[in-house]
């Protein structure tokens, strides 16, 4: 049996003991254990894990503890054993998807001991015979369907973490809606065991029932021509988007996201966000993105929250209220647009307080009065200036013209 006296051993670095081991554990259950693995997993005095993580690691002589709902309700009682030894049991990889993430912000790595396993992601490219760094890694596990939306591009690979029996048909029923119903879909269930089976099925002819709840999906993304797939750069088409008229355009939003700069991570007030459009964007971006979209007509806000499922945005909160009083309470952003209000007493004032150093703020204009509250703002917190304008080509009678579009004036400061 390999030596545990490392789990209790004092590091030098900080005195601390490896008291708590993250084991992961696959469908095989102990047969497929590591024999350091299985010597943390019999030393323990406590081990935690979901049931079916328990039942396949048994028989144990320790004190068990079943995942509660919520998960970190048991984070307490691990807390308290510091010290003594303590196993946790995770799927696979505990730091893909998995508690290990919730542990490390809790308790050092130098306390910790891991024993990974293949992700489901591994396992099932090694199945398909899939390279996984060319595949999008998506999880479905407890969050919104609409997070595979930014990854249904043509030809693309996406292997996803399936919250139940039944995410794998409302994924093709998305995918068919969308004009990708010749995707090729494999439904591999209960990887690495006795139970392991995988099937493989068009989206438009999806009909596999008996759905193993634990089970990872695998896409092969095939696109119609007329495919609803959203574009990789800012500027998306009008039509994405429901609007009552109060919509930045194609044109002006992607000069508007470009002025805004998103980074990885960042949070965006977009204030009188009408539509939406310029928020989802910035949120596309990037995936750790956030957006906090500031409306105070209600069914413009419920008009934000549509749009925003459309194209797979999840990380979008909407704030239903008259600005600056809505800011009450809400995090420091990153960056702020201002696409309707600015001239609402201390709306700017309280925006730029708000906003963290080295932010931006970029407010748009199409009125007289609005542009003239912009000239101010310039000639008291300096920036950049510019007016856009767009014209589209459009009928006259039986011939063409340009129509132009009302010019924008827009206003991008740094905070220092």
């Amino acid at each position: 049996m390999a030596d545990v006296s490392r789990m209790t051993a004092p590091l030098s670095s900080g005195g601390t003991a490896r008291w708590l081991a993250l084991v992961g554990i696959g469908e095989d259950g102990r047969a497929g254990l590591a024999p350091a693995a299985a010597a943390a997993l019999d030393a323990a005095d406590l081990v935690v894990g979901g049931e079916r993580h328990l039942a396949l690691a048994a028989p144990l002589a320790a004190r068990t503890l079943a995942w509660p709902s919520p998960l970190h309700a048991a984070f307490p009682e691990i807390l308290a054993h510091r010290g003594r030894r303590v196993c946790v049991l995770a799927t696979g990889d505990p730091f893909h998807h998995g508690v290990g993430v919730s542990l490390a912000g809790l308790i050092s790595p130098e306390e910790m001991q891991v024993f990974p396993q293949p992700s489901a992601y591994a396992l099932a490219c090694a199945r398909l015979g899939w390279a996984q760094q060319d595949c999008a890694l998506v999880s479905l596990h407890g969050r919104a369907l609409e997070r595979i939306i930014p990854h249904l591009q043509p030809g693309a690979r996406i292997l996803a973490l399936s919250w139940d029996g039944s995410t794998p048909g409302q994924v093709a029923a998305l995918l068919a809606s969308r004009g990708m119903g010749g995707s090729r879909l494999t439904v591999l269930e209960a990887m690495g065991g006795p139970r392991e089976r995988l099937r493989q099925v068009r989206a438009a002819t999806f009909d596999l029932t008996d759905v193993d709840p634990l089970n990872t999906l695998a896409v092969a993304v095939v696109a119609d021509e007329a495919a609803d797939v959203l574009p990789l750069v800012p500027g998306l088409p009008d039509a994405l988007f429901e609007s009552d008229g109060q919509l930045t355009k194609s044109e002006v939003r992607a000069v508007t996201l470009a002025a805004l700069a998103p980074r990885r991570g960042e949070c965006l007030w977009d204030i009188g966000a009408g539509s939406g459009s310029v928020g989802i964007e910035w949120a596309l971006a990037h995936p750790d993105n956030r957006v906090i979209a500031i409306e105070a007509r209600a069914e413009r806000a419920g008009r934000i929250g549509r749009n925003a499922a459309r194209c797979g945005v999840t990380q979008l909160t909407v704030i239903g209220g008259v600005a600056p009083a809505a800011f009450a309470g809400l995090p420091a952003p990153d960056a702020v647009f201002i696409g309707g209000g600015l001239g609402a007493p201390g709306l700017f004032g309280a925006a730029w307080e708000a906003l963290r150093p080295g932010g931006r703020l970029v407010a748009n204009a199409v009125s007289l009065e609005g542009e003239a509250r912009l000239a101010a703002l310039f000639l008291s917190h300096g920036g950049t200036m510019r007016r856009i304008q767009v014209s589209r080509l459009d009928a006259v009678g039986t011939m063409h013209g340009w129509r132009p579009a009302m010019a924008v004036t827009q206003w991008r400061v740094g905070k220092p």
